[in-house]
């Protein structure tokens, strides 16, 4: 189903329709972009399920100012940030301890099924500050276009393009470092 046919069915108070299609179309993309964040397969179906409550109890009063699909991503970006600065604070790990613990989580997850090359990515991805790694993930592994991201991060397009290239520059340089040295 599309967006706007989604849109449609929630303007019409059709809510469970217009929620159970927003949960067949984005199921799948929202679940790698918060895990892309988390790292767990656990905790990411757990969070999926926060943020599709999120969604069912907005979705009346969305407006329709903005595309669903970033609106939806906006609640999945939000609700992951939270959730990372929620543990993180509960845990009390230094901000260098967490983030050496962000790049063992894939060594140490189960459910990762890629090469080498593909670990150390999604190691380097999970080393950058967390606008950078949000701004990479959202247009390298999401292939969104930068006017949504702006709509999603509610940052301007010329800061996105710059974190994505500052992004981008680490995870090269990284990259060059293990593979090429």
């Amino acid at each position: 189903m599309t967006d706007r046919e989604i849109i449609t069915l929630q303007r019409s108070g059709e809510y469970e329709q217009a929620f159970n299609a927003i949960v067949d179309s984005y199921s799948e993309r929202l679940y790698w972009h918060v895990r892309r964040f988390l790292g767990s397969h656990d905790d990411t179906n757990d969070l999926l399920q926060d943020i599709f409550l999120k969604i069912w109890k907005g979705l009346p009063s969305f407006r329709g100012d903005s595309q669903i699909f970033t609106w939806i991503y906006r609640i999945a970006t939000n609700e992951a940030l939270t959730y990372l600065n929620r543990k993180g604070s509960k845990a009390g790990l230094d901000v260098e301890i967490a983030d050496a613990l962000k790049g063992d989580k894939i060594d140490e997850d189960p459910w990762f099924n890629g090469d080498s090359l593909q670990r150390e990515l999604h190691k380097a991805v999970r080393s950058l500050p967390e606008k950078q790694q949000l701004v990479f993930n959202l247009r390298y592994f999401d292939e969104m276009k930068y006017e949504d991201m702006s709509q999603v991060t509610g940052t301007s397009v010329g800061a996105l393009k710059a974190s994505y290239h500052h992004a981008y520059n680490k995870i090269k340089e990284r990259l060059e470092k293990i593979f090429i040295h």
